[in-house]
């Protein structure tokens, strides 16, 4: 057997082992000593067909428009009759509907011609989305298989649940909440599926952005939060992701309840450092700095909000600093919905937005939001000169569900960025979704 191969095949071992118990009882009713292999298994779905139109203003690039629907379906049961013990597997499905106008970077361009097309990140493609074999017990949970992780907003480990194919990951963990207000989690990674952008890919280790194979890794991520008190909960965390940086972080989250008024805050402050997970060689150097501030009102419905972001670039450019990253994180939350900043710039990112909004019963809801991008360290821009100008963005987005219709709700968004000065930042990026997203349950 290719050694290669054969590590590979051992990486997965822990999220395919619950996929034949799962399966097997699916479609052999025979117990044990009277015992049920599995019972009171319960399906959850969800189809999520969506229209996808972008044009990165480049004039050598077409406009690429996807039509494509995502398919989610999830078998939970309970295992041997064990008080607490579950299997799950799960599989996600994307196919699009006959377009061939985009590049999914899936090892598969859809041109028309030679005339390439704008980037939409949603392959053709079926995949395992969990694998998994939970444990529960005195408020503890051991888990073992392939599943999704999102860690408080997502901001360094998500799921990139917006993107049809989302990530998954294969991971052995314990969290545990027995002490009153306080929750911890701790847990290695060993393979990510679906949406990936791991820092030490390459041919040799990883096929494709999306891989075509688990991607490898050897990732730890620490966790802790405790509530003070609805106003304040304290959240730490140490997340070493192998080949890239530890990122060591402090926030201070909660939510304020006034007369006229809610109000929610955020304030975080993360390090990263030389990474101390090791894999493929990988060096894994950083010295960077992240933080976040951010204010939120609910008045009678009306949302309005102001943030300010943080993200170091590389300093003099020698190698004494680094840009702060987040390789795991769902990224399309942050810096705007146009995905121009999925990578941090070299020289770093400063992102100034404030939004405004309404949700109310009946009529969904509305949000706008603005964002003026600059860089931490000036920037070439491509004319012998230097500026920390990366342009600004305007994004709007409405959701409501949809009248007569059980469980199914409808989704328009859009957004535009414009170009700044910085080199690598000149073209003017516009996207627009328009989708359903419908979700059922059975037992």
């Amino acid at each position: 057997m290719n050694l290669k191969k054969g590590k590979k095949m051992r990486k997965l071992l822990l999220s395919m082992a619950a996929l034949p118990l799962v399966v097997g009882g699916l479609s052999v009713s025979a117990s044990a000593d009277g015992i049920n292999i599995l019972d009171n298994m319960k399906l959850k779905g969800e189809i999520r067909p969506r229209y996808e139109n972008v044009d990165d203003g480049d004039s050598a690039t077409a406009n690429a428009n996807a039509y494509t629907v995502r398919t989610k379906l999830a078998v939970t049961a309970d295992l041997l009759g064990v008080d607490g013990l579950s299997a799950t597997v799960g599989i996600i499905s994307v196919n699009n509907f006959g377009s061939h106008t985009y590049n999914a970077k899936d090892g598969h361009n859809y041109k028309d011609g030679n005339k390439p097309y704008a980037v939409v990140l949603d392959p053709q493609k079926a995949m395992i989305s969990n694998a998994e074999i939970n444990y529960t017990f005195d408020k503890t949970t051991l888990h073992a298989g392939r599943g999704q992780v999102n860690l408080d907003n997502q901001r360094f480990i998500g799921t990139v649940g917006w993107r049809q194919l989302e990530r998954s990951y294969d991971s052995v963990f314990v969290a545990n909440n027995s002490i009153k207000n306080l929750s911890v989690l701790a847990a290695w990674v060993y393979g990510l599926q679906g949406v990936g952008n791991m820092p030490y890919e390459d041919d040799e280790h990883n096929d494709n952005p999306l891989g075509e194979d688990t991607y490898d890794t050897n990732t730890v991520l620490l966790h802790a939060a405790y509530t003070v008190m609805p106003e304040l909960k304290v959240t730490a965390y140490d997340y070493m992701i192998a080949g890239a940086h530890d990122t060591y972080g402090l926030a201070l989250t909660g939510d304020i309840k006034l007369d006229m008024a809610k109000l929610n805050y955020r304030a975080e402050y993360a390090l990263q450092k030389d990474s101390s997970m090791e894999i493929h060689d990988s060096d894994g150097k950083a010295d960077a700095s992240y933080y976040n501030l951010d204010l939120g009102a609910n008045v009678n419905g009306i949302l309005a909000g102001v943030n300010y972001e943080f993200l170091s670039g590389d300093g003099d450019g020698a190698g004494n600093d680094t840009a702060f990253t987040t390789p795991l994180a769902t990224g399309h939350k942050f810096n705007g919905w146009a995905d121009v900043f999925l990578t941090t710039p070299t020289g770093g990112l400063k992102d100034f937005n404030v939004r405004l909004g309404y949700t109310a019963k009946g009529l969904g809801k509305l949000l706008a939001v603005y964002h003026d991008f600059t860089a931490d360290e000036d920037m070439s821009d491509g004319h012998g000169g230097t500026t920390d100008d990366l342009g600004s963005e305007f994004d709007i987005v409405y959701t409501n569900k949809i009248p007569g219709v059980n469980n199914l709700t409808g989704i328009v968004k859009y957004a535009d960025y414009s170009n700044g000065d910085a080199a690598d930042y000149t073209n003017d990026v516009k996207k627009v979704w328009v989708g359903l997203d419908y979700k059922f349950a059975m037992k």
